[in-house]
């Protein structure tokens, strides 16, 4: 559980004439991930050529592919269709397929081109509407100039200072103007006009009123609508009608042309070939069994030890069970382990939702996100939204626990607290020890608001036991991939620098003599030298910064607390407010207590969730965990809308 699954690198060799059975029975086995042939120069190997049907198959697939795109196609549940019967289908009707789905287009294609021609003409038409002037009119002069435009205002008054020989149509709610004056005035009104704001219109080479040109062109516009329309709803019809059947084909023929281009991947001679790969050590009697039957065991298989060179190279399938894997989720964000390192996956299934309930701790909220994770899990078909609702739900869980602990729903105390009443009548705090942090008494429920000190000194304390649980890991690592030595000088001298820290406190508390703890420390410091270089002396100082970060966790809860603590103070005192009225202020309390607890909700998901995934990727992973590991992608494809018959 704590490491990746098992790989075991196989060799497949065969004659030629069976390599199409091989990857035919590989690509149905779905269990080998092909190693992808690099060819030198002076190697005898050469990458393989495409069977034959393979640039017949990508223009199918490639038109399917653009049917799909045009029709708005997307995937859906459906039921399966044997690969037989879409295989006839397809050689059918895909053709005439294609080619009515084209004339549609492009029949759609030039009514959109004229309707947008239609459109712009009718937007140049607009600001003329109120101005009943046939359009002939405002051109063809040979003694008079033609402004159009809008103004600001009404321009007479200043126009008429310059002259008199002038005709003016003025539309004043769009402040359009058509002005018609002598043209030995047009100089002098050119410079007029830019103290209204002019800007200039351009007149549409049209023939008639605008007012009359713009109800013909709405009924154009109606009418391309309509054909638009129509073709929309043929093309809409057949989605309805071969849409199942476009699914399919893309998967068959996905697959055909996977099969086909498998060569290109493949190291081959004149007469044989050879395919390099991965699969889970378990599964390899299971890949003899598959490549045999189909060769009638022709074909030979042999194991090749993995080197060191190799291991980086590893393709890693996780090995949890059920309950953990959506937490791979969490680690696919980070990156998967390599093949040498644990597999914190089922670590983080404790720690993180940990964390979270430790930083929400509320019944309430804790209730709420169980419900809307359930109801979104049931909803939603995609795997990864069931896992990360999967994975809130585990979260809740923990929040519901610690908010029994803090006794907490919806930001009300429970239990009453020295006088202050709780939200269970006579249920009252029992003190059960008082704390050397600011004479602060821990008792039941933990009441967070009045234990901020103990709180603090508590979540470094368990910062130090999750970074130490880090180390620990981290030592196990090093002393698979490196040695004992390599460990103990890397990761265990991180405990001895502790340990020596520890101790010298101790020392300064007058209970142990001083020079004990220091001596432990310079040890651990010069371990740490030999293990690391001089980059582990100067990470020193995380191991302080690293603690400290986990106080996020009383901080983080904390403004949740007066979040909820103040909608429910806003809310009630509506609601008791002397002199209100009852009704209407209790309907108004109410949708304040709604809408406050509904955003606290989601800040409740945010807030817990990031600082809690920050403290595993930064503070945990960064004392042992490296990453990058490679995917492990089987040579193959999970049939959804396809089955063999």
């Amino acid at each position: 559980m704590l490491r990746p699954k098992q790989m075991t690198r196989a060799v497949i060799v065969g004659h030629k004439d069976i390599l199409e059975n091989t990857v035919d029975a590989l690509h149905n086995g779905n269990l080998f991930q092909i190693e992808d042939f690099v060819e030198e120069d002076d190697s005898y190997l050469k990458i393989g050529k495409p069977f034959d049907n393979g640039s017949e198959l990508s223009k199918q697939l490639v038109k399917i592919r653009s049917i799909a795109s045009l029709l708005g196609v997307k995937d859906n549940t459906a039921e399966k269709q044997s690969t037989k019967a879409v295989c006839t289908q397809l050689d059918n009707c895909l053709d005439s397929l294609d080619a009515e789905l084209d004339a549609h287009v492009e029949k759609k294609s030039m009514l959109e081109n004229e309707l947008k021609d239609v459109l712009s003409t009718k937007r140049d038409l607009s600001p003329f509407i109120n101005i009943d002037l046939d359009l002939d009119l405002y051109r063809g002069y040979e003694s008079l100039d033609v402004f159009t435009g809008h103004v600001k205002e009404d321009i007479t008054p200043s126009l008429s200072k310059i002259t008199s020989s002038f005709e003016l149509f003025y539309d004043s709610h769009s402040g359009v103007i058509v002005l018609f004056v002598a043209r030995e005035k047009a100089a002098e009104v050119t410079e007029m006009l830019p103290s209204f704001t002019f800007k200039e219109l351009k007149v549409p080479q049209l023939s008639g009123v605008p007012s009359r040109l713009i109800a013909d062109i709405e009924g154009k516009e109606a009418e391309l609508l309509g054909k638009i329309d129509a073709i929309e709803q043929d093309i809409d019809a057949l989605k309805q009608q071969y849409g199942d059947f476009i699914l399919a084909s893309n998967e068959l023929l996905s697959i055909e042309v996977q099969k086909s281009d498998a060569p290109l991947r493949i190291a081959t001679t004149e007469s044989s070939f050879l395919i390099d790969g991965w699969l889970p050590t378990e599964r390899y009697g299971e890949l003899e069994q598959i490549v045999n039957k189909a060769t009638s065991s022709r074909a030979f298989i042999y194991t090749q030890e993995i080197s060191k060179s190799d291991v980086p190279k590893v393709p890693i399938e996780y090995n949890n069970p059920k309950v953990v894997s959506p937490l791979q989720e969490i680690m696919n964000l980070y990156g998967r382990p390599t093949y040498k390192e644990i597999d914190p996956s089922a670590l983080i299934f404790i720690t993180f939702p940990l964390l979270y309930g430790m930083i929400l701790g509320d019944m309430g909220y804790a209730l709420i996100l169980a419900t809307l994770s359930i109801v979104i899990k049931k909803v939603v078909s995609s795997d990864a939204i069931k896992s990360l609702m999967n994975i809130l739900i585990y979260c809740q869980i923990s929040a519901f626990l610690f908010g029994i602990l803090y006794g907490e729903f919806l930001g009300f105390p429970l239990a009453g607290y020295h006088g202050t009443p709780g939200l269970i009548p006579g249920f009252e705090t029992i003190d059960l020890i008082a704390t050397p942090f600011a004479g602060e008494v821990i008792g039941y429920p933990l009441h967070r608001t009045h234990l901020i000190m103990t709180f603090i000194v508590a979540t470094v304390f368990v910062g130090l036991i999750h970074i130490n649980i880090g180390y620990l890991v981290g030592f196990i690592n090093e002393k698979r991939k490196h040695g004992i030595f390599a460990a103990i000088f890397e990761k265990g001298s991180w405990f001895v620098v502790q340990l020596g820290i520890f101790l010298t406190v101790l020392g300064y508390l007058g209970m142990l003599p001083i020079i004990l703890g220091a001596v432990i420390f310079i040890i651990g410091v010069a371990m740490l030298l030999k293990g690391e270089g001089i980059k582990g002396p100067i990470e020193l100082p995380s191991i302080l910064s690293n603690s400290l970060s986990y106080t996020r966790i009383i901080a983080v809860g904390l403004s949740s607390i007066s979040i909820a603590s103040t909608v429910n103070f806003i809310a009630f005192g509506m609601i008791w407010q002397p002199g209100s009225q009852i009704g209407a202020m209790t309907l108004f309390a109410i949708v304040v207590f709604i809408f406050g607890h509904s955003l606290n909700t989601i800040l409740s998901i945010i807030a817990p969730g990031l600082h809690a995934l920050r403290l595993q990727y930064v503070e945990f992973f960064g004392k042992f965990y490296e990453g990058g590991g490679r995917k492990y992608d089987p040579f193959g494809y999970i049939r959804k809308y396809t089955e063999e018959k």
